[in-house]
């Protein structure tokens, strides 16, 4: 990913740094299992050891990668050239290029779930306590992007807690799900590498022990694990989008923080644009791009071909990369969003107690009218108020055949907002517990 859309921690985990000491810990660890097995001398696992310091040399395994055509393999001989080739020439014993370059992958994408998972955790924290501040500011709920019925700013915010709660769940489960390893040599069966050692490495890695994994990992695995991220990058585009409608002029709820200095337009200095959330909506898109091809690397020839591999080296530090950027960017988003409780009512009230049509259908079908000339009177009614911006209540108590079955105080009943808002503790409690 470029810089712009990186943060550090995320973007380290990807380095051909981190990559290449993961190889060594796998080589290291599998030659001190080997040891024990009496497979190799202990002097020879011992010696591997002596680079545990050592910076790999990553332009000097480029070099060599460019004659052998093999990564592994450069970097096998490079560390050859660190530690003595007589000292190494146990190390990658029994193993195949899969067993490092698989482990390594998972091992990665584990670090990255837990940058993922902190991201999440601030987020939340975000919400939870936005929610609880607008817990009671009542605002219009809008269905099709029309005026439905009163919702409050609390309750927006806890449903996209709720969402991301959910989406915590799924990290943690996709975490658990590619956190495997697998050192079973050529086409996966360990006839030359003991099981042990695989059982070894693993432990070391903080990894289980891949139940079988012919010459490679099965892709399945990397397949929920991105499209996990599929699904937490559409729940930052909801909420992106809810923020980017209600900054909009003509409804301005609620506005992304404009710092001092900040500059909207090039051309037109009145601007103050949600270009942070329009932004997320774009990373989002960025992150599922890496879905579908996941989900194809499933389908590899017999034990294994590497049709899956270009794909992975760059749909894996890309779509985490970019996930990490846009979780912390959409905390800074919530952390600072400003809310307009005024704008709020003063659009719930914009066609003047049309929201509350619903409680006068219900009132009229309880008194003994029928649902469908109850849905009439009201929607008759309902239209005087769109088509010539009359009062709705007025109108109701003009019309005889409302007042017939609900008296002027019943009418003027069901236009009291505490009705939509009695139950919002009870929701409340079902999304942040008692």
């Amino acid at each position: 990913m470029i810089p712009r859309y990186a943060r550090p921690d995320m973007v380290a985990i990807w380095s051909p740094e981190t990559k290449f000491r993961i190889w060594y810990e796998i080589e290291a660890h599998a030659c001190d299992a080997q040891a024990d097995l009496g497979v190799i001398p202990r002097e020879n696992a011992e010696s591997v050891w002596k680079a545990k310091d050592v910076e790999f040399d990553v332009a000097r395994i480029d070099e060599i990668e460019a004659v052998t055509k093999h990564d592994v393999i450069a970097f096998l001989t490079h560390l050859a050239e660190i530690i003595g080739n007589d000292e190494a020439r146990f190390v990658h014993q029994g193993m195949t290029s899969s067993d490092v370059l698989d482990t390594t992958l998972n091992v990665q994408m584990v670090r990255a779930a837990d940058i993922l998972i902190g991201d999440m955790d601030r987020l939340l924290e975000a919400l939870k306590r936005r929610a609880f501040e607008h817990k009671m500011d009542v605002r219009i709920g809008r269905s099709h992007g029309i005026h439905a019925e009163p919702v409050t700013m609390g309750l927006t915010f806890a449903r996209f807690y709720a969402e991301m709660s959910r989406n915590l769940d799924r990290l943690k489960a996709a975490r658990s799900e590619i956190a495997t390893g697998a050192i079973s040599g050529a086409v996966g069966t360990f006839a030359n590498i003991d099981p042990a050692v695989e059982a070894h490495v693993c432990e070391k890695l903080g990894l289980a022990p891949e139940p079988i994994s012919t010459q490679v990992i099965p892709r399945d695995r990397h397949a929920m694990f991105f499209a996990v991220l599929g699904v937490v990058a559409s729940s930052i585009e909801n909420i992106a989008i809810e923020i980017r409608h209600m900054q909009r002029t003509e409804v301005l709820e609620a506005e992304e923080f404009f710092s001092k200095g900040q500059k909207g337009s090039s051309a037109m200095p009145h601007k103050r644009n949600p270009v942070l959330t329009e932004n997320l909506t774009g990373l989002a898109r960025l992150v599922r791009m890496a879905v579908v091809p996941a989900m194809e690397n499933v389908a590899l020839w017999h034990e294994r071909d590497i049709s899956h591999s270009s794909v992975e080296r760059m749909i894996g530090p890309d779509a985490t990369i970019t996930l990490d950027f846009a979780l912390n960017r959409l905390t800074g988003v919530i952390d600072k969003l400003v809310i307009y409780p005024d704008n709020m009512m003063s659009n719930l009230n914009k066609f003047r107690g049309l929201v509350h049509s619903q409680r006068v259908l219900l009132a009229l079908t309880q008194k003994g009218v029928s649902r469908e000339d109850s849905y009439r009177l009201v929607q008759r009614n309902a239209m005087r108020v769109w088509e010539e911006g009359a009062d709705f209540m007025t109108e109701l108590k003009s019309d005889h055949e409302v007042t017939a079955a609900l008296s002027v105080t019943e009418i003027e009943e069901k236009f009291d907002l505490g009705y939509h808002t009695k139950h919002v503790d009870t929701i409340f409690e079902r999304v942040f517990g008692a």
